[in-house]
């Protein structure tokens, strides 16, 4: 993730600070860096006041940056939770699944145009389940070890000629817009993962959401095949950096993966991928630390969550970010609710659900008229909080902060339509409210701290589209649609009975794919009963290849 650039603080806007917080902390020269600690779990810093509190003098400076460094446990994956399948079992059972599975091999089953498909046996992989209908891996992927630095060992794909061939073809039929030409390259290079992903976003336009996840689950087999044998994302003890371009697609299959798993209902699933997406890279370039809390409370890990915000380092407090501060709140409230006969314990520990979220509200008010007109909530009760001014605002004096606000409310709005959680919301809110009256003053501190939390003028966060975090699946018009990808000058050629240049010099096509559309062609062959010559299932020599489809001419 890109960075927090460090700034220092001048003397007038340290002493504003100060000045703000005295009511809350009883200290005038308490710098500000230790109020903003109080942002925890613990009781001390908000049961008996809702101002932030000094609890440690040492801590160091937070909100500086985001450099994190996190402790191995909290990021280690299950993999037999990375499997969908394990989790569908539990929620529907095992006989439902039995049967789904049974009637989707029955149908495979049905091979038309001979049995060469299936014949080999595929690799077994962690991060997806790969079907026997799949070509053979053909090794044009491979993986290097860097480096082990600071307890971290380093890798990086690497590209074989026969995968930069294709890498040509895909970069010269995208210059011209020439989807057909990309989903060509998919009939000789079947694990190429820009067609791939490329293809994926077109099926995902058109509504064939099952064919875009097959194209991002052939991806990740792909980029699993190749990875180093000293290769363990597992532990979390590994390093592909998204600045070397070709670790890139694993990045971007591994995000759009977690995305279908979601959707599936699957998400305990989809939490163990966006934990590995943390662990690949801990800089954060797709933004996974914004999600993560999401996945967590549908997955309802609760003490999970917990143990993570506690567990994962950084020099930015987890506490300050919109998501966070929510999301922890209402982590508390279920925990509260499934461990009755330990709150009294608990409670001389941790922080009431109640208190959390009046510190969320405080923290963050712009979030609830957003939540509001997004979840959306009608009630007469929530007309007459937004009325009050401390909540009228949608907007902060941090570009940073609104975009973050924005992200959380489009990804977790859905779990504000709870009657319960809109219950908690709602009391919260009144109850801070009625504390505004008591002291106004309480208003401007917590401005303060969000000011020194977020103090970039400008938006650290906008490589991170709020759409991608969005559960809504965009759409094209169809006029919009013929143009997603194709040169118009490509497809006047073909109309004219002109024959699209093979972005591969490879030989000809097989004699059941001559003469037709690329791209109805890809989606034939993506049925598992279709079969071309076997292509894809001589492996990965390019000359067994056309050989193949020379000798299907004959």
């Amino acid at each position: 993730m890109w960075r927090m650039k460090k700034k220092k603080k001048k003397k007038k806007k340290k002493k504003k600070c100060k000045a703000g917080l005295t009511s809350i902390t009883n200290k005038v020269e308490e710098p500000l860096d230790d109020t903003l600690d109080a942002l925890s779990l613990d009781a001390n810093s908000s049961r008996h006041k809702l101002g932030p509190t000094k609890t440690k003098p040492e801590t160091s400076t937070l909100c500086a940056g985001f450099v994190k460094q996190c402790a191995p446990p909290a990021l280690q994956l299950d993999p037999k939770c990375l499997n969908p399948e394990n989790e569908l079992r539990r929620i529907f059972g095992s006989k439902v699944v039995k049967s789904f599975e049974k009637s989707n091999q029955d149908s495979s089953s049905r091979q038309v145009r001979g049995g060469r498909r299936g014949a080999h046996h595929t690799r077994k992989t962690i991060l997806v389940s790969p079907s026997e209908h799949w070509p053979r891996w053909d090794g044009s992927l491979s993986m290097e070890f860097l480096e082990t630095k600071d307890g971290y060992h380093h890798f990086r794909y690497v590209h074989s000629s026969y995968y930069d061939q294709a890498q040509r073809a895909f970069e010269a039929a995208k210059a011209i817009q020439d989807l057909n030409g990309i989903a060509s390259i998919l009939l000789y290079h079947p694990y190429h993962l820009d067609s791939l992903i490329t293809m994926a976003d077109y099926f995902k336009f058109v509504g064939e959401h099952q064919m875009s996840a097959d194209a991002i689950a052939k991806s990740l087999y792909a980029l699993e095949c190749a990875w180093h044998p000293t290769f363990t994302p597992l532990q979390a003890n590994c390093q592909l950096k998204i600045n070397h371009e070709t670790n890139k697609p694993m990045f971007t299959t591994l995000f759009t993966h977690m995305k279908n798993l979601d959707r599936r209902g699957c998400h305990r699933s989809a939490l163990e991928v966006c934990k590995l997406l943390l662990s690949l890279d801990l800089d954060d370039p797709m933004g996974a630390m914004f999600c993560v809390d999401y996945f967590a409370l549908r997955a309802e890990v609760y003490a999970w969550l917990e143990w993570f915000s506690e567990d994962y380092k950084s020099d930015n407090s987890l506490w300050l970010f919109p998501n966070f501060s929510y999301s922890l709140a209402i982590c508390r409230f279920y925990l509260e609710r499934e461990e009755p006969s330990k709150n009294d314990d608990t409670s001389a520990t941790k922080s009431s659900s109640a208190d959390l979220m009046k510190q969320a509200l405080m923290l963050h008010p712009s979030v609830l008229k957003k939540l509001v007109a997004k979840v959306p909530l009608k009630d007469q009760a929530w007309t007459n909080i937004l009325k009050h001014a401390f909540f009228q605002s949608e907007k902060t004096v941090s570009a940073s902060l609104d975009h973050l606000i924005n992200i959380y409310v489009e990804r977790s709005y859905i779990i504000w339509r709870l009657p319960d959680l809109q219950k908690l919301l709602r009391n919260s809110a009144l109850q801070v409210i009625e504390t505004l009256e008591h002291s106004s003053s309480d208003a401007k501190d917590w401005a303060c701290v969000r000011k020194e939390a977020f103090s970039s003028e400008n938006n650290e966060y906008g490589h991170l589209l709020v759409s991608d975090f969005s559960d809504t699946v965009p759409t094209l018009p169809p006029e919009n649609l013929q143009n997603f990808m194709v040169d118009p000058r490509m497809r006047e050629a073909e109309q004219n009975g002109g024959q699209i240049a093979n972005p591969l010099d490879g030989g000809p096509a097989p004699h059941d794919v001559a003469n037709r559309n690329a791209l109805a062609v890809l989606f034939e062959s993506m049925l598992p009963w279709v079969n071309y010559g076997g292509r894809g299932d001589e492996g990965g020599n390019e000359e067994n290849q056309v050989d193949g489809h020379e000798q299907d001419n004959d």
